[in-house]
């Protein structure tokens, strides 16, 4: 998709733009947005208004063909709701509705001249963002192993955005920003859909080398001797009943000040996960390809930003295997010693994201990072807590953690990817005692996706730390089945805001 941006006055009027549609916006209470009232000539937009053939609801849409005095082939009214300052879920409806439209019309090209100043502590900016990520979302396939995927359909192929002339500036970098992002999310998402016979841990550690060579990052990846050097002894051990080797990926993009401390992205890689000796139901099992959709979202980070050419030192490390069940996997019952010294006993293997992720968070401290975020479809007790609209954001209650968390808080209401904070405390670490280890991997009943962040906080003292659970939001299940590439959003627009 070819995106740009155009302004229109007196000199360059909208309804002189030889396009094959323009989309504009009305109110529920029958008025006109600004765009509209300029190519209301002869009052038809204003008839189909109050004639009721459109409502004005946010997302309604009606087309109209050929009127008089306008040179576009089509006009695309779209509804905006009540009021003429709108709500961002109001304005995501008319922007969705307006890409459905635009994807199924035999026009080559459109403009989309919706209010830019209409949205509710929004700008021009978030404004043309939006509507890139809407369009990508639309424009994506998933279907590319199938024998015969359906065909492309016909729709519009470039898209220019109607600005204000003080907003252009913004409009161009959003565009860039916006197509970066977009990028980041349709690999994110490419990789989560992908089948596990094929998404195996050496595929993810390929693709990360690939992707190195293509934007001069930094690339190491560690097998199964070096992790045995390091003394992972708890990533090891979610390992053992696979027969496919373990991976540890470590992604360096340099792009800051050399002496600048990275901040550092920890990406659960479970390519699949059959709850080893602790087996899963047979029921959705196949949905656990999905659980490596943490090392996806860093990876699709990784891409955006390096796109971007952001101006920040960001790691990313990916420990990756398999959770198999086997004649040499881990027994609930065993206890084994982490990179940390700290020793554990597993009471369920199927609890096997923390056991990898723990050892993968003791690592990261060589780097003496400005902070670190782990990313994981960890618990079904967040899709419990928060359902399929917000990732769990845990983190330790201090000034300098308020500020990691209210940044990452930020950027996912700026994106629309969402999160919500989960508290942390002393009352929910007692549930991890054992009485032959440091700890258990599990918690006593309740709470689990917060016994859960417990644990992995018991490795991660010696640096600032958010934890994002996923397991709600990485991907969508029955007839919309497929990875939703958050949250490649939220988090490329928290290393944004980290650019000083």
């Amino acid at each position: 998709m070819d995106f740009s941006i155009k302004t229109f006055d007196a000199k360059t009027p909208i309804a002189a733009v030889k396009t094959g549609c323009i989309a504009v916006g009305v109110y529920e209470n029958r008025k006109l947005s600004e765009q509209a009232q300029q190519l209301d000539f002869g009052g038809a937009v204003t008839l189909a208004l109050k004639s009721g053939d459109i409502s004005g609801k946010p997302g309604s849409t009606l087309m109209l063909r050929n009127l008089e005095g306008i040179a576009a082939q089509r006009l695309l009214l779209v509804g905006l709701g009540k009021s003429e300052l709108m709500t961002e879920k109001d304005f995501g409806s008319a922007t969705a509705a307006v890409v459905k439209v635009f994807a199924n019309i035999g026009a080559q090209d459109a403009w989309m001249a919706l209010p830019t100043d209409g949205v509710k502590d929004r700008d021009a900016a978030w404004v043309v963002h939006s509507a890139i990520l809407a369009v990508a979302d639309t424009a994506y396939r998933s279907d590319g192993l199938k024998s015969q995927p359906k065909e492309t359909a016909q729709g519009v192929k470039k898209i220019t955005f109607a600005l204000p002339a003080h907003t252009v500036d913004a409009g161009k970098a959003a565009i860039m920003a916006g197509q970066a992002m977009a990028s980041g999310v349709a690999f994110a998402k490419d990789l989560g859909n992908l089948p596990p016979n094929i998404c195996t841990p050496t595929y993810l550690a390929n693709t990360a080398k690939k992707l190195a060579k293509e934007f001069s990052l930094g690339v190491e990846i560690l097998d199964r001797k070096q992790l045995e050097a390091l003394k992972m002894g708890s990533f090891l051990a979610v390992t053992s009943g696979s027969v496919e080797p373990p991976k540890f990926i470590v992604l360096k993009h340099m792009g800051g000040k050399a002496k600048d401390a990275p901040t550092v992205l920890v990406g659960k890689g479970i390519t699949f996960d059959s709850g080893g000796i602790s087996i899963k139901p047979g029921a959705s099992m196949d949905e656990m390809k999905y659980d490596m959709c943490g090392a996806a979202s860093v990876l699709g980070t990784f891409r955006a930003i390096a796109e971007m050419g952001l101006k920040l030192n960001v790691i990313g490390v990916i420990p990756t295997c398999e959770n198999m069940p086997s004649g040499s996997a881990a027994r609930p019952g065993d206890i084994v010693t982490s990179m940390s010294g700290q020793t554990i006993e597993i009471l369920n293997t199927d609890a096997e994201g923390r056991l990898v992720l723990c050892d993968a968070l003791t690592y990261v401290e060589r780097f003496k990072p400005a902070a670190v975020i782990d990313i994981a479809t960890l618990t079904g007790a967040c899709v419990v807590a928060l359902g399929n609209h917000n990732s769990g954001l845990f983190t330790r209650d201090d000034e300098a953690h308020d500020e990691l968390a209210n940044a990452l808080l930020k950027a996912g209401k700026q994106t629309g990817d969402t999160a919500w904070r989960m508290p942390l405390g002393e009352a929910y670490n007692d549930q991890l005692k054992s009485n032959f280890a440091d700890m258990a991997n599990i918690g006593s009943p309740g709470g689990g996706s917060i016994t859960a962040a417990c644990f992995l906080e018991r490795y991660t003292r010696k640096y600032t730390w958010a934890h994002l659970d996923i397991a709600g939001t990485a991907w969508k299940g029955g007839g919309a089945k497929g990875a939703t590439g958050r949250p490649v959003p939220l988090l490329t627009a928290f290393l944004v805001s980290r650019v000083g």
